[in-house]
């Protein structure tokens, strides 16, 4: 029995999101932006085809967006959350825990392998598109394929070919019809050909991705890499990549952000370095580990020549024993900061990297006579699930350590377009009357 994946993708996830909830920008021209309202993350349909590229500075498409009324909204990442847990847990309807690898945000992967003889699949993934679309609101389409390569690229057929109303089934395609889409569509749609590998691609007169799966993957390895010629191999129905449903512990967990408004003054930037180390130890927590090394840097605006610059500045304090305790963390954070702060520079950016990760199931302790009270430990533990609850049942800004809860920050990014936070906010919750 052959190995099938199929990829289901959310469309234009971050507009789409924001669509659930304000219908009157269905068929709007509309833009979500980054952090701070910098650069453009998610574009709708109409967006893209009066020629907004994604990644591009805000500022640049002003003109065009008071020409054709584009609006424009900030990042509201905790109701994108919010729905991302939404569609992954209607797909796991659809399949077992060890079927399902949640690729992004907005991807997922389902091996699809033992369902090929009980259902038609493309009717099966008509049937995930449909069941997302009327609990959630959010318009999803299918690729399906032999590779997780395959199911990639019939994704993206999926969305580019109105035809397919959604769903394209590599297993099912006409061989003709799919040998002509191939020759049409260049080598750097495929997943994991990037711009630079597309261009010496196309020196060696590998274009298309019909071009692509010609190639020989012994000569691609040669002169690129193993993982490029994998690509090669599950584009000629090879599977290499199997399902991740394991998530690798982390190796760094980061926390960063450019603040709304510079920062000059020490307590300031202690209040931001609590915030980060809090929104760092709440992945860490999550992941159900801890860290031993707890490195903070700060930088001055490069881009703003008439200040005085001090970019590029860290400093890491390592832990006695790897923790997960917030307090010990939030301290070592602000004593890092303390190393690196100088006075008369205006800071732009800071973040707090968690590092020297390890599971807490795993961690051994060091013993030591003169350590404080393992009751302590304990106190510490049970303050940290309280601080988890009151943040599940309320928000994440209920309560925290120090700053770290206050809301309304001068650094704070910019958000000034941002909507309500819909399904994460008690204050925000839609009234109907």
């Amino acid at each position: 029995m052959n190995q099938v994946y199929a990829l289901v993708d959310v469309n234009n996830c971050y507009v789409s999101c924001e669509r659930v909830f304000n219908p009157k920008l269905k068929d709007k021209p509309v833009v979500v932006l980054s952090n701070n309202d910098g650069c453009v993350v998610s574009r709708s349909k109409e967006t893209k085809e009066l020629g907004v590229r994604m990644a591009g500075p805000w500022y640049q498409f002003k003109d065009l967006a008071r020409q054709h009324g584009i609006i424009a909204l900030s990042s509201n990442y905790a109701l994108y959350g919010e729905m991302s847990n939404r569609f992954m847990s209607i797909l796991g309807d659809f399949v077992t825990p060890a079927e399902q690898e949640i690729y992004s945000i907005d991807e997922c992967f389902l091996e699809l392998t033992q369902y090929q003889n009980l259902f038609n699949l493309t009717e099966y993934a008509q049937q995930m598109r449909q069941r997302v679309k009327q609990w959630i609101g959010l318009p999803v389409c299918v690729g399906i394929g032999t590779t997780k390569t395959q199911a990639k690229l019939a994704n993206y057929w999926a969305k580019s070919q109105p035809d397919f109303n959604g769903v394209c089934n590599w297993l099912d395609l006409d061989p003709e019809i799919k040998t002509a889409w191939m020759a049409q569509t260049p080598a750097r749609e495929v997943w994991g050909v990037g711009h630079k590998h597309a261009e010496a691609l196309g020196a060696m007169e590998i274009k298309s991705i019909a071009d692509l799966v010609k190639a020989n993957p012994m000569q691609i390895k040669k002169h690129f890499s193993i993982v490029l010629a994998r690509t090669v191999m599950e584009l000629q129905g090879i599977s290499c990549l199997t399902l991740e449903t394991q998530a690798a512990i982390k190796q760094q967990i980061i926390s960063s952000r450019t603040f709304g408004k510079r920062i000059s003054q020490l307590d300031k930037l202690h209040e931001v370095i609590t915030v980060f180390a809090t929104r760092a130890h709440s992945k860490l927590r999550a992941d159900e580990s801890v860290c031993s090394m707890v490195t903070v840097y700060i930088t001055t605006n490069r881009h703003r020549e008439q200040d005085r610059q001090n970019t590029n500045r860290s400093f890491t304090v390592t832990l006695k024993d790897a923790s997960d305790d917030i307090l010990l963390i939030a301290h070592a954070a602000r004593a890092a900061a303390s190393k690196i702060y100088q006075a008369g520079y205006d800071y732009q950016k800071a973040g707090v990297i968690l590092s020297a990760i390890s599971l807490k199931k795993t961690c051994v302790q060091s013993l030591s006579l003169f350590e404080p009270d393992p009751i302590d430990a304990k106190k510490h533990e049970a303050l940290m699930g309280t601080l988890e609850k009151v943040a599940s049942r309320f928000s994440k800004k209920s309560l925290g350590i120090g700053v770290s809860a206050l809301q309304g920050q001068s650094w704070e990014m910019t958000q000034a377009h941002r909507s309500p936070n819909y399904l994460c906010d008690w204050n925000d919750i839609p009234v109907v009357n």
